[in-house]
């Protein structure tokens, strides 16, 4: 990569990072061009020259959230053990819920807007990823490998158990009375729902290697 290729994509980074900080305190409507260059500390015409606007801006920011996420589960095959990938999405999903929660509530809000930025994304891309995982599913279940459950379904849950603990973090943390979710809870919400969806679905939740094994 060259030094120039380099420096656009640190730019690049910096302007979506900003950008999502900002998408986040204040939504689409409160958040400026102006705010997101100064939070970058770039000047205004980098962020138009790099996005154009401000809605190609946010489009990118809700797209990447989506790249994010959709990459846990982008590898699986219908010859991987079910039990590992989802169990790996399950996790990695909570994950991402707790490290970076502002991402899943800028998307929530978004969506519970009418989507009206987003929409053809989800129309034109996420439903052909959905229906490649559908059919990675299918297979499982074809397989024998687990039990007959629809796919979709399936998928929406993960989702939304996964995505709760970011979208409603004031709620949860009010009701358990704690100022944040820590790495405890996070193995300790992780073991919960992996085994409830898990056992659904008649799978087993992988063990984990302790510090002992070779």
């Amino acid at each position: 990569m060259s030094k120039r290729q380099s420096n656009r994509e640190e730019i690049f980074t910096r302007i979506l990072e900003a950008a999502e900080i900002e998408f986040g305190l204040k939504g689409y409507s409160g958040a400026s061009l102006q705010h997101i260059a100064d939070r970058a500390n770039l000047p205004k015409p980098n962020i138009v020259y790099y996005f154009q606007s401000k809605s190609n801006l946010y489009k990118q920011v809700l797209n990447q959230i989506l790249m994010d996420w959709n990459d846990l589960f982008d590898q699986a095959t219908v010859n991987d053990d079910p039990a590992v990938v989802l169990d790996n999405f399950i996790r990695e999903k909570l994950e991402l819920s707790f490290t970076n929660p502002r991402s899943s509530r800028i998307f929530a809000m978004e969506v519970i807007g009418g989507a009206t930025h987003i929409g053809d994304y989800l129309k034109g891309d996420l439903v052909p990823w959905l229906s490649s995982r559908v059919e990675v599913i299918q297979g499982w279940i074809d397989a024998g490998k687990m039990r007959s459950v629809d796919p979709t379904s399936l998928i929406f849950m993960i989702w939304a158990t996964t995505q709760h603990y970011a979208d409603f973090e004031a709620q949860i943390l009010a009701l358990t009375n704690k100022q944040a979710l820590v790495e405890e809870d996070l193995q300790r919400i992780g073991d919960t729902v992996s085994s409830i969806i898990l056992t659904g679905v008649g799978l087993v939740v992988p063990s984990k290697p302790t510090s002992t094994d070779a």
